[in-house]
């Protein structure tokens, strides 16, 4: 009788604890999870291999924890119908890219050999997805993140350009993606600097300072990077923060702050240190030379060249495409055979997310690259113009909607999501983004 009394004093003393212990360790792992995704976000335009090495520490430290955290505690980091949707969509877009190299018996190459493993990513971002929904980051380690990252990119090509003397700023990647993720870090930022206004951290001046000169640098970095059609998705960035911000900030200063962030960016652009005026001058030289048939081989001329062949290849072969393996061959019979110009074969992509896509994979994989963007922007839309969401939800919701909207831009001109940083890029500032929007969510 005593002993039973025991065994039930020591049952009912395990459940006590079982909070606390909880608790703790999710604490712990809170605070890892963070230092991961901070890491990655700021260094990801700073250090060469911060695209892939922070993730995969992530998936090391933090996959088995989650597992036996969620098998320990049963209902810890549930998901549910919308965490479902954007994995399938991940999981739907690198299961694809996987059948794709199965059948053609070739991995992508990429830039400097970095981009074999690339149809892997989607995958490991819908692990990491599940991982993060358990031990969720808060949305101000996601702003300092996204601030330092921009500072980063933006100081690196201030370097490059002034100290350096380079014609365009790229910390030794592709000037296109470096420039792009700038961008993309800077209109981050500026949602960030909305937040600290709303909270009240502006009684912290530093922080607000922080992320406001982490808004230039980033759009700065991309100017100075010489990255045209990354230009194009600036308005719809500085449109969506401002939508973000006006319900916010009182109407008259964010106009008035709105007016001063667009001309000081126009004086920056309209400097001839900025090299913005020749490139867009440059690029309508090009076009011009390419229709009056002067030459094709120019940079503007070498990208409608390539989008013609793969307009080419998709009507050939219209619902599963030729192949990871194909495309550069069937590429270089066209250019024997139809009379492309001969310098596309120096590239191993076609310079557009989507035609590249369409040509690889057909109307199969053009329908699972549009769910990769339509996902998540139709998650975070359906928040954003929620009636009644927080301010400070409507704000995450306005960063993980301009993610994929800036590279639905990017990727009209550039195959952003067959560069290594690229593709890490849009996968993990969306998954942190939404797994961040769910844990307020939670709290409120």
């Amino acid at each position: 009788m005593t002993t039973s009394m025991q065994h039930q004093q020591q049952a009912l003393s395990t459940r006590a604890h079982a909070p606390e212990e909880q608790a703790c360790f999710q604490a712990w792992m809170v605070r890892l999870a963070g230092v991961s995704v901070f890491a990655f976000i700021a260094l990801l335009l700073v250090v060469p291999w911060a695209y892939a090495l922070f993730p995969l520490l992530a998936a090391v430290t933090l996959l088995p924890a989650a597992l036996l955290f969620a098998l320990r505690f049963r209902g810890a980091g549930a998901i549910d119908r919308d965490d479902i949707v954007m994995l399938l969509a991940l999981l739907g877009y690198g299961g694809l890219w996987c059948l794709d190299v199965w059948r053609s018996g070739q991995w992508p190459i990429g830039e400097g050999n970095q981009g074999i493993l690339l149809p892997l990513w989607p995958v490991l971002a819908a692990a990491l997805l599940l991982a993060l929904r358990v031990f969720s980051p808060g949305p101000r380690l996601l702003w300092l993140a996204v601030s330092c990252g921009a500072l980063g990119a933006g100081g690196i090509a201030i370097f490059e350009r002034l100290v350096l003397g380079k014609s365009r700023a790229s910390n030794g990647m592709n000037a296109i993606p470096f420039g792009n993720l700038s961008l993309l870090l800077g209109g981050l930022s500026l949602l960030g600097a909305v937040w600290c206004l709303r909270t009240g951290t502006v009684r912290r001046p530093a922080i607000l300072a922080l992320t406001l000169l982490a808004a230039m640098a980033g759009m700065l970095g991309s100017l100075l990077s010489g990255t045209r059609g990354g230009w194009l998705a600036a308005p719809l960035l500085l449109l969506l923060a401002y939508r973000a911000a006006r319900d916010v900030l009182p109407a008259r200063p964010l106009r008035l702050a709105s007016a001063a962030l667009v001309l000081l960016l126009l004086a920056v652009a309209m400097a001839p240190q900025s090299g913005v005026k020749d490139r867009v001058a440059l690029a309508y030289s090009n076009l011009e030379q390419y229709w009056t048939g002067e030459s094709r081989g120019t940079s503007v001329g070498l990208r409608l060249e390539m989008w013609r062949a793969g307009g080419m290849m998709f009507l050939e072969k219209p619902l599963l495409g030729w192949g990871e393996g194909q495309v550069q061959a069937q590429r270089d019979v066209l250019v024997a055979e139809a009379g492309l110009h001969r310098g596309i074969s120096r590239h191993d992509q076609l310079h557009s997310d989507m035609i590249d896509t369409a040509a690889r994979r057909g109307l199969v994989g053009l329908a699972l690259l549009l769910a990769l963007y339509a996902v998540p922007l139709g998650l975070f839309w359906r928040r954003f113009h929620h009636p009644r969401v927080d301010p400070g939800i409507r704000l995450l919701a306005a960063a993980g909607i301009m993610v994929p909207v800036a590279f639905i831009d990017f990727g009209l001109t550039q195959s952003m999501l067959r560069d290594v940083r690229g593709l890490s890029g849009y996968l993990g500032l969306c998954v942190v983004c939404w797994v961040v929007l769910r844990r307020c969510e939670k709290q409120h």
